[in-house]
């Protein structure tokens, strides 16, 4: 079945903002009072709030979970947001992927906020058929509402969609809502972590040279 509809990730996927939100977790952590090392906080990156802080503290009250993710937000927002940058190709894919005839998808565990924020780095007003984001669903990835919102909106079946992420998470979310994974290694994942995949390539630029023969293509 021809694929209609990708689904994009946006951090570590189509813009370099993995590390800065390690950072960002690490300084709000230490504030509290915990200390992981950056490669604990790294592994659970992909995953939006309500799913980050219980992997991290499974203890934690809904309170302290809650002021948390205020925290990381208004810090990340506030102070490293600036300094996301778009991968090379990034913007050229959106593009390649709209002028194939599909429509160009965002799907990301960020909120709103960081969703418009990260739009106006790939400069991709009209290019983007729909965005979900955490804002829009109950449950961030690894569940996979995001997905399912993004395929609703798509008006397409989940066989016609495709995602393309950086992290196990998004290939989680997509098994579970029924829509295969393409993953990239710029999000600093390794393989075996991102081994559910169809297929996996070195950034978006590697993508997009291959597009052509690549499962977006389909």
């Amino acid at each position: 079945m021809r694929i209609k509809a990708i689904l994009f990730d946006i951090d570590g996927t189509l813009v370099d903002s993995n590390e800065l939100h390690v950072t960002a977790w690490d300084q709000v952590f230490r504030e509290a009072g915990y200390a992981f090392d950056r490669a604990v906080l790294h592994e659970q990156i992909g995953k939006g709030g309500d799913n980050y802080i219980p992997a991290l503290l499974p203890d934690a009250s809904e309170d302290e979970q809650e002021k948390l993710r205020d925290s990381h937000k208004q810090l990340f927002t506030g102070t490293y947001i600036e300094k996301v940058t778009a991968f090379p190709g990034a913007r050229d894919l959106l593009i390649r992927v709209r002028d194939s005839g599909r429509q160009v998808m965002l799907a990301s565990s960020a909120s709103k906020e960081e969703l418009d924020a990260h739009l106006r780095t790939l400069e991709a007003d009209g290019i983007i058929d729909e965005t979900t984001s955490a804002d829009d669903v109950e449950a961030s990835k690894p569940c996979p509402d995001i997905f399912e919102a993004a395929v609703k909106r798509a008006g397409v079946e989940p066989s016609e969609a495709i995602v393309v992420g950086d992290t196990p998470y998004d290939i989680e979310a997509g098994r579970s809502s029924g829509v295969d994974a393409v993953a990239v290694r710029s999000g600093g994942f390794p393989d075996e972590a991102l081994s559910g995949a169809v297929a996996i390539y070195d950034d978006v630029a590697a993508l997009l040279a291959d597009f052509e023969s690549s499962p977006l293509n389909r």
